[in-house]
């Protein structure tokens, strides 16, 4: 990790931040289940007539959906970093800072503009840090979302401590350049959300 550049001519827009949805049969009832079998796994929650191999199943299917859902954020968030690296190299002064992919996946994580703080809390992220570093993590291991049956029981399980430590380990993996909150701002979207916005937009040109 490099120090932070620094610029004085005020802070760069970079590009918006959109997120797909996906349709699938992964769904917030999937999560909820997944969520529940595991308090029962752990003697939390009382079992009812659930064996303890439907509680294992029900929450090996809860976590292979948010490997799903956190590996298409992780896509979102690569084309996001893919085109803020474009738009620096194409600035002199912002080329010669040194930026890598990592000095944007730092900054998204740890250091978001407040109004995408903000928006991500309307929509019910609570730990966003967690969700974006896990779903780079998990885009650092796989080039297409994995079949289930390509994963180990394990890994399913224990998935966000592997997406955890594949993050880590690829901030880790070069020097880069801090990027400092005063930097840079940007502007976080739904996909639909943003759609609606260029439509306008058409409209009025």
């Amino acid at each position: 990790m490099n120090p932070r550049a620094s610029f004085s001519d005020g802070i760069r827009k970079l590009p918006p931040l959109i997120l797909h949805p996906f349709a699938d049969a992964c769904g917030p009832a999937k999560l909820v289940e997944s969520s529940r079998a595991n308090l029962m796994l752990q003697g939390l929650l009382p079992a009812g007539d659930f064996s303890s191999e439907e509680l294992e199943r029900r929450l090996l299917d809860g976590r292979y959906c948010e490997i799903r859902m956190l590996f298409y954020v992780g896509k979102d968030v690569d084309r996001w970093i893919e085109q803020c690296l474009e738009f620096t190299e194409r600035d002199e002064s912002l080329a010669a800072c040194g930026y890598l992919y990592q000095s944007f996946a730092d900054f998204l994580v740890n250091h978001p503009p407040k109004p995408v703080k903000d928006k991500l809390k309307r929509w019910g992220v609570a730990d966003y840090r967690a969700i974006f570093a896990r779903a780079i993590g998990l885009r650092s291991l796989f080039a297409e979302v994995p079949l289930p049956e390509s994963l180990t029981t394990h890994f399913i399980r224990h998935y966000y401590r592997y997406a955890d430590q594949m993050f880590e380990c690829r901030q880790r993996s070069a020097g880069y350049t801090v990027i400092a909150p005063e930097q840079f701002d940007f502007d976080l979207y739904a996909s639909a959300e943003y759609s609606r916005i260029l439509e306008r937009e058409w409209e009025v040109g």
